[in-house]
């Protein structure tokens, strides 16, 4: 091959490998768009459309919908990851605990698709992803028995609490994605539950949310919509 020829391919080839990296860029934002707007379940040629790619395309950077998700949503995962451990490493377990709950609760406020993301089970879950979530669980429960040792946390409560509380956050981000005084009133309304001791200070300002803009489903049933005031 002549220097000429070498360096032609050289150039295809940084091209061809420039342009892949845009189709998965364009790919992971379109995804997180349509997360936001349909759900995780969102047919995957939507995702496809809206980054104005093929769908063959789309299968070549993310052969799975698990992997696509995961690809969308990586940052916020890491930021969970890093949170509970800092959680695990902070000298007062309380302060981690809060930590890691206001982190959690601030991505699922923030990006609309990701708190589905976050608790969501794919039946096709890779095996080292299921030892993530297996050690996260672990550190999870240790985090609790510190906290509740040191005396800030209630005896009584149970690490699938913590589940149900980021549930409970998942409804009323889904049902008032732009309430975000709601969804910090709420959260701090679950870590006073949670204490041992009575709250040590005021709850942060009320929602302007009123009983007529309360989200109910329309008439005849249907998927939930916000009701105007």
């Amino acid at each position: 091959m002549t220097t000429e020829s070498s360096r032609n391919t050289t150039a295809r080839d940084t091209t061809v490998r420039a342009d892949a990296r845009r189709n998965r860029e364009r790919l992971l934002a379109a995804a997180r768009a349509v997360f936001a707007e349909h759900g995780i379940d969102a047919p995957m040629a939507t995702v496809a459309r809206r980054a104005g790619v093929g769908v063959a395309t789309l299968y070549r950077h993310f052969p799975t919908r698990e992997a696509l998700v995961r690809g969308a949503f990586a940052r916020q995962m890491e930021t969970c990851g890093r949170a509970l451990r800092d959680a695990l490493a902070a000298d007062d377990p309380w302060t981690g605990l809060t930590h890691l709950v206001e982190t959690v609760c601030a991505l699922q406020r923030e990006e609309r698709g990701f708190p589905a993301a976050f608790l969501d089970a794919f039946p096709e879950i890779s095996a080292e992803h299921a030892r993530s979530r297996a050690q996260a669980e672990r550190d999870v429960t240790a985090l609790v028995r510190r906290a509740q040792e040191s005396g800030a946390l209630r005896p009584d409560f149970h690490p699938s609490d913590l589940v149900v509380a980021l549930v409970a956050h998942c409804g009323l981000v889904a049902a008032l994605p732009d309430d975000a005084r709601a969804s910090r009133r709420l959260v701090a309304y679950l870590l006073q539950s949670f204490r041992a001791a009575p709250p040590a200070g005021p709850l942060p300002p009320p929602s302007g949310l009123t009983l007529r803009g309360l989200p109910l489903p329309p008439e005849g049933g249907g998927s939930r919509t916000p009701c105007r005031p």
